[in-house]
């Protein structure tokens, strides 16, 4: 049986004040130093109890103090740059990114909240990891675009009026900054945002892999505007491509480049064509209207 403290203390009192225990074999001043020892241990084993009590608060406290200490230390960020070359990332998560010429992207070397957030400047193709519960963001400078599990491509370059978001399968949310413009996607369509107009629309593709061409080092210009297609090899060989006749611009081309052909290869087949004249001036291409065309 075991007694408290107190019940200990009433029982000891009872035993001094008696002369002799029931039927005289124990007398009180035998019965006091058991008692007392066994009173002792009693005691010791609630002190070691008590102080292990204690020891095992403090290091649950210190545990989740260090706990909380790593959750709101600040998390390193790596950047990922990419010149003329395409590079693929390998996320935390599992997670994969190709990066175009001339992009970069930026991640937390470990997702700690709910979620998965990026920054892209650039032209990038994704394949996301599936969670459910820890949804993959992309940042650009315009739009969000938010995902569960996914392969889409995100074409904004900082200089292009329009950022482009393409689904190839899965489930995509994009919108604007404010929130106030949202758009889900299906696969084989695409997300057009003006920065201008602040306006998101959409479009049904006939084929999303081919807005993904650029990773096969390939060009695919179907019924495109040449200010379109200039942007696109300005953006993939970092060299300004400026139209000097405006009347040029909505001048629609369809053309397919393989096998990572080089930027003068493309403008001299185009060239050849027929389509317009080009030269080079102060690092710059200057793109003119051929004279039979005017």
């Amino acid at each position: 049986m075991k007694f408290t403290d107190t019940e200990l203390e009433e029982i000891l009192y009872k035993l001094v004040a008696s002369t002799r225990s029931p039927r005289g074999r124990f007398s009180a001043t035998d019965s006091y130093p058991k008692l007392e020892k066994r009173l002792k241990s009693h005691t010791r084993r609630l002190m070691l109890i008590r102080t292990f009590s204690a020891a095992a608060a403090v290091a649950l406290l210190c545990l989740s103090t260090w706990t909380a200490y790593l959750y709101i230390q600040p998390t390193t960020i790596q950047t990922i740059s990419t010149l003329a070359e395409t590079r693929t990332v390998c996320l935390p998560d599992g997670s994969t990114v190709t990066l175009n010429h001339y992009s970069s992207l930026s991640y937390p070397e470990k997702f700690k909240s709910d979620k998965r957030e990026v920054e892209l400047n650039g032209e990038a193709y994704f394949e996301v990891s599936k969670k459910k519960e820890h949804p993959f963001i992309v940042q650009t400078a315009t739009i969000d675009v938010q995902v569960l599990g996914t392969h889409f491509n995100v074409d904004a370059y900082p200089d292009n009026p329009d950022v482009k978001t393409t689904l190839l399968s899965g489930s995509v949310a994009v919108s604007n900054k404010s929130k106030s413009v949202r758009m889900i996607l299906k696969p084989n369509e695409i997300a057009i945002y003006n920065k201008v107009e602040e306006k998101l629309t959409r479009k049904v593709l006939a084929n999303a892999e081919d807005e993904i061409s650029w990773r096969q080092g390939e060009f695919i210009f179907d019924d495109l505007p040449l200010q379109e297609i200039a942007r696109e090899l300005s953006n993939s060989f970092g060299t300004t491509i400026h139209i000097a006749d405006t009347t040029l611009q909505n001048y629609r081309i369809t053309a397919r480049f393989r096998n990572g052909e080089d930027l003068e290869t493309i403008l001299s087949v185009l060239h050849n064509a027929g389509y317009f004249n080009y030269s080079l001036n102060n690092k710059q291409i200057i793109i003119t209207t051929k004279p039979d065309l005017k």
